[in-house]
């Protein structure tokens, strides 16, 4: 009979800088945005991009922008994140570690640590629901990379994307019923927005993104590894949940002068105002624990926006955060991992 393997769960999520000051600002900045996977320039011009037009202003703004959502424990998608780690640990049999793709808790920290407790089988969780070059695909390749490096004869199998799974798309939809009951005019879906290069950067077809026409409505080998169609599976899959019916999707962050996905969700909150919306929710379902996107981006400047456009009343649905029906979705994701002779499906990047 086989010896069964010592297995672990690695929960990664994108990362904060380790405080609002300036200088751990650009520090964040500077490890986030020279990722090839992030800024996909050659080295040479990322390096100079990065480091000579963005860091200078952008730094002392998002300083501003972290100290205005910092609380007692810190960043809020640091300290959110520990907590569901903490409950989904009481809640499993075998280790749950935490990381930042960025920053701290360290991925480095996080391997050595279950190197040390002999783990033979990790399953890595993207705490993104869709996949992108520069948030799923990053976490994986960089946990792949320290593991290779460290922990060699550890294991890796990885959750793949869960935008449209029942468990997510249930939390999902839960956590907006008692705002939607209170009554609203529009619901807003807001994703993280990606330069359109990504998009067609990640089509392994290389002939079916931003070249069919409705390329996210047509069936497609792409979709698998395409945001943006993920993004509308989430949609669809939210509005059968609840029924939903007037809605609309934007996508927000964008950075550069090229072309990003549109709508964009400033203009698209502000266009809303004009036509009458006067009682408007937002969510975010690109992102499971709040954050700087989504506490300031747009519970602070998107309520500005849509006020300033002659809306009355603007809503931030929380993200999914510690909510128990979420860490009920990540229990049966490694309940799955750790009580099924089958392996589950591996993301292959």
């Amino acid at each position: 009979m086989t010896q069964p393997k010592n297995q672990a769960v690695l929960l990664v999520n994108l990362g904060s800088p380790d405080s609002p000051d300036v200088r751990d600002v650009r520090k964040y900045l500077r490890e986030f945005l020279m990722d090839g996977r992030v800024l996909d320039a050659p080295y040479p011009i990322r390096y100079c991009v990065v480091n000579f037009s963005i860091l200078p202003k952008r730094s002392e703004q998002s300083a501003e922008a972290y100290r205005k959502i910092w609380g007692p424990e810190g960043s809020p998608l640091v300290a959110i994140s520990r907590r569901v780690q903490r409950q989904l640990q009481q809640r499993v049999s075998v280790p749950v570690e935490l990381a930042m793709r960025y920053q701290n808790p360290s991925i480095e920290n996080a391997v050595r640590h279950l190197h040390s407790l002999d783990i033979e089988e990790l399953l890595l969780v993207p705490l993104f629901p869709h996949y992108a070059m520069s948030s799923f695909e990053t976490a994986v390749e960089r946990v792949k990379e320290v593991v290779g490096n460290l922990a060699p004869q550890m294991e890796v199998r990885v959750t793949p994307p869960y935008c449209d799974a029942p468990d997510y798309i249930r939390a999902l939809a839960a956590s907006a019923e008692d705002y939607m009951r209170r009554g609203y005019d529009h619901l807003l879906f807001s994703f993280h927005g990606l330069p359109e290069r990504h998009l067609r950067k990640s089509d392994p077809t290389a002939c079916h993104c931003l070249k069919v026409k409705d390329c996210c409505s047509v069936p497609s080998a792409a979709h698998a590894t395409c945001y943006r169609a993920q993004c509308l599976q989430t949609v669809r899959a939210f509005l059968e949940k609840t029924g939903v019916t007037n809605y609309s999707v934007a996508f927000q962050s964008r950075l550069g002068k090229e072309p990003w996905m549109t709508p964009y969700t400033d203009r698209e909150i502000a266009r809303l105002a004009r036509t009458g919306i006067k009682n408007l929710l937002v969510i975010c379902p690109a992102f499971v624990s709040d954050c700087l996107e989504t506490l300031e981006e747009i519970g602070l400047r998107g309520r500005e926006i849509f006020l300033e456009a002659g809306g009355r009343d603007f809503t931030l649905i929380p993200c999914l955060n510690d909510q128990p029906l979420w860490i009920g979705a990540l229990e049966n994701m490694v309940q799955q991992f750790i009580g099924s002779p089958k392996p589950v499906p591996v993301f292959s990047s």
